[in-house]
């Protein structure tokens, strides 16, 4: 399947060469090229030309599409598989990144246990899941209208057999039609692989804001700690492409047996 695809405008315009989209269009150059190619990549992934977990074409097919070197063309993939939206495989090819892999299951979850033979056994618990109008600082945070509908999310993830990490999530009601907590409890894998499958809406960069908090009556009780206890507040916000935001999360994680862990280049 072909599709048109235009490179995002820039105001950066090089004495490069621009780039033939598949019907012809033209675009505008970019400094360098490779990223050019990276933009029509990434819009062909953002119109679901690809989707989660699919091949793209190889690298000859698209140099040829893009009329530019193989290496140029393998250069922009190899961003984008850096950045976690593309997967190489040995001998199979590059596909569309899902977040049902293993390898990035945990690509936003940066809580590690401080002894790594315990493991990682998981359970999810959803306390709630509502629709109701978003508060002000939600619909700031999701850029939305006063008044715009979201869907809450309240739930608990538990690490061997202990409740660690509370989490509050606000999702934007007219992208997650039908989401229910029988849905999310009944979906096996992440819950971000089933807002790619179900949804369609993928989580692709988030940025975070961290403190340290005083567990409060409530979540202290959900957590099964006493009140006053040290816990880590972590402040999600997760964008898709266009760098939309579409999902808000606040969460509290219990840290006794835990560690708060990035890499940092």
């Amino acid at each position: 399947m072909s599709a048109v695809v235009t490179p995002t405008p820039s105001s950066a315009v090089s004495d490069e060469a621009t780039v033939a989209s598949p019907a012809g269009v033209v675009g505008p150059s970019f400094s360098p090229l490779y990223q050019q190619i990276k933009a029509l990549i990434l819009r062909s992934l953002q119109t679901g030309e690809w989707r989660p977990g699919e091949a793209i074409p190889s690298e000859v097919e698209l140099a040829a599409r893009f009329k530019v070197s193989q290496g140029t063309v393998r250069k922009a993939i190899d961003e984008l598989a850096a950045e976690n939206l593309l997967v190489r495989r040995q001998g199979k090819g590059t596909f569309v990144a899902t977040h049902s892999e293993e390898r990035v299951q945990y690509r936003f979850l940066r809580l590690t246990p401080d002894n790594p033979e315990t493991g990682r056994e998981s359970k999810r618990e959803f306390l709630d899941c509502r629709r109701q109008r978003a508060p002000a600082d939600v619909a700031r945070a999701l850029q939305l209208k006063a008044g715009d509908m979201v869907v809450e999310v309240r739930r608990v993830l538990h690490f061997n057999n202990r409740p660690v990490v509370l989490d509050d999530i606000w999702l934007p009601a007219h992208l997650f039609k039908g989401l229910t907590a029988e849905r999310m409890s009944q979906y096996k894998g992440p819950m971000y692989g089933l807002f790619e499958s179900e949804f369609g809406v993928r989580m692709i960069r988030a940025e975070e804001k961290i403190r340290a908090v005083l567990a409060k009556e409530a979540d202290a009780q959900v957590l099964q700690i006493p009140v006053g206890t040290p816990l880590l507040s972590v402040e999600r916000l997760s964008r898709t492409y266009d760098d939309k935001p579409v999902e808000l999360r606040r969460g509290l994680y219990l840290t006794e047996a835990h560690h708060y862990r990035n890499e940092l280049s």
